[in-house]
C-alpha cells in the first residue's frame, strides 16, 4: 500500500509518526487494534468489476501468525463471493479517534471443527442455530498481504491534550502514529 506524506503534518513536526511495523509487533499492533474494535468492515468482490460487497463481521481471532478468523454460514453470500474471488479487505475502527486498521488479504474457508470449538461462545449462537456442530458452520481465515494502521502513540487523552495544546500556541502537536503492518 502506498501513502503519499507530502503535505502531510508529519513531515512539519519534530516527534516521527510514521512507525513501519513487521513481524511480532505488527501481528501484536493488528491483534491490540483488533481486538478493541471487535468488528471490521469485511470486504468482498474486490477483483470482479463490480461493486464490492461489504458487511460488518466479528472477528474471532487474530492468530500468532497474523491471520484473522471469522465465522460463516456455508450458504452465505461471502462465502460464495470468496469461492469466486478470495481477495479480502478488511477496514477495523477501534475508537473513535484512533485505532484504524487497513488489511488486504486472501482469505480461505475451512470446515475445521477443532477450530470451531477453539473459537466457538455462547453468543455465537445468535447467527449459528444448530450450536458448534452446525454442519453449516464455516471459518474464513484471511490472511493478510498488506496492511496500514493510524493509531496515538500515548492514548486518546494525550493525543486530545496535544490537539488542545496545538490550538492555543498555533504549533503542530500531534500525537499519531501511522505506517505499514507487515505480518510475513
Amino acid at each position: 500500500m502506498s501513502t503519499s506524506q507530502e503535505g502531510s503534518t508529519n513531515n512539519t513536526q519534530e516527534e516521527g509518526n510514521i512507525k513501519d511495523l513487521g513481524g511480532e509487533t505488527a501481528i501484536e499492533k493488528l491483534r491490540d487494534l483488533a481486538g478493541k474494535a471487535e468488528s471490521c468492515f469485511f470486504c468482498t468482490n474486490i477483483k470482479t468489476g463490480v461493486p464490492l460487497s461489504v458487511r460488518p463481521m466479528a472477528i474471532q481471532q487474530v492468530d500468532d501468525q497474523g491471520n484473522i478468523w471469522f465465522m460463516s454460514l456455508s450458504d452465505s453470500h461471502k462465502n460464495e463471493e470468496i469461492s469466486a474471488d478470495p481477495f479480502t479487505h478488511l477496514l477495523f475502527q477501534a475508537g473513535a479517534h484512533a485505532g484504524f486498521v487497513n488489511i488486504y488479504g486472501i482469505s480461505e474457508i475451512s470446515r475445521d471443527q477443532a477450530k470451531i470449538d477453539e473459537l466457538w461462545t455462547p453468543l455465537l449462537k445468535t447467527w449459528f442455530q444448530g450450536g458448534k456442530d452446525d454442519p453449516n458452520i464455516t471459518l474464513i481465515k484471511v490472511v493478510p498481504s498488506e496492511g496500514y494502521y493510524w493509531d496515538t502513540k500515548h492514548g486518546t487523552a494525550v493525543a486530545f491534550l496535544k490537539m488542545a495544546a496545538s490550538v492555543i500556541t498555533g504549533k503542530t502537536m500531534d500525537d499519531s502514529v501511522e505506517g505499514t503492518l507487515d505480518i510475513d
